[in-house]
């Protein structure tokens, strides 16, 4: 009968009346939005008047912080300047800070800081990759394709620094 296959399976309430109710798991984004932004291009217009060799040095930031209960901000900044791979000249500069809220309950202690350290940073940076890549090409330059970052790498290697440096400490 294919009608019984549809009904909802009996729940055993002596196995539940002897569990303790755990707390329930909630993630979600709550906004995404620009907290800081910046371009300059200190060599325009003399930049655009050599052929662009560029050298690109970027540096990336992750942050949270608590703004209320079981809500959290977290942060991605992203600050890529260019060279010329010659005269090692400025041809631009360009940063933002990346945010989002997030509300996450039900999640602690090391499972939050992952989550808050890896798997948030991890949905927030493509808006960055593509509002960088938005700057530079109104500033005139060719588009500046950021490749994908790996947060769970960055982060494992965050928590191995910090037992390094704690067992250095015990020492």
């Amino acid at each position: 009968m294919a009608e019984d296959n549809n009904q909802p399976a009996a729940s055993n309430p002596q196995g539940a009346a002897g569990e303790q109710e755990k707390p329930q798991l909630k993630f979600s984004l709550q906004r995404i939005y620009v907290k800081d932004i910046s371009f300059e291009s200190p060599n325009a217009p003399a930049v655009f008047q050599q052929p662009f060799k560029p050298k690109v040095s970027l540096d990336l930031n992750t942050s949270s912080s608590q703004i209320g209960d079981d809500l959290y901000e977290v942060v991605v900044k992203v600050t890529a300047e260019v060279k010329h791979s010659e005269t090692e000249n400025t041809s631009f500069l360009a940063e933002i800070e990346q945010a989002g809220l997030f509300r996450i309950a039900g999640i602690e202690g090391q499972q939050l800081e992952h989550t808050l350290g890896a798997f948030c940073p991890n949905m927030l940076f493509p808006y960055a990759r593509e509002c960088i890549d938005n700057l530079v090409n109104r500033g005139g330059f060719p588009p500046l394709m950021l490749a994908p970052v790996n947060f769970e790498a960055i982060y494992a290697q965050k928590k191995k620094r910090e037992a390094q440096q704690a067992s250095e400490t015990t020492q």
